[in-house]
């Protein structure tokens, strides 16, 4: 059985590794874009944001405590192209499934060991 999907975030995150590593051990076949080294245009972004929703941009990141009240108040398309790594991590794309974050109920959905 094939079982492909996308998953976006940083290469150097443990997170996006340690759910790259998982995936790949319960048989998944991954294709991992780096958003930083290989950032995603405006038109991605604006197909991803309304598929991930307001969740796509983390909140809690060093990133977004890092960001002045003018850059936070910016739209998300914005803050995205200019911060990539302001994106939850990983994002992944399996078919019509759009899941965020590397948590238990994510795992189980994608049929990974928690």
């Amino acid at each position: 059985m094939d079982r492909h999907l996308t998953m976006y975030g940083l290469a150097h995150c443990s997170t996006c590794q340690k759910a790259q590593a998982e995936l790949q051990a319960a048989g998944w076949d991954v294709r991992f874009r780096d958003v930083k080294t290989e950032p995603l245009a405006a038109e991605d972004w604006q197909r991803m944001i309304p598929e991930f929703g307001e969740k796509i941009v983390n909140r809690a990141s060093l990133t977004w405590r890092g960001m002045t009240e003018a850059e936070r108040a910016a739209s998300p398309l914005d803050m995205l192209l200019a911060k990539p790594s302001l994106m939850k991590r990983p994002a992944i794309v399996e078919g019509e499934n759009r899941l965020l974050g590397w948590t238990a109920n994510v795992k189980r959905a994608l049929g990974v060991a928690a």
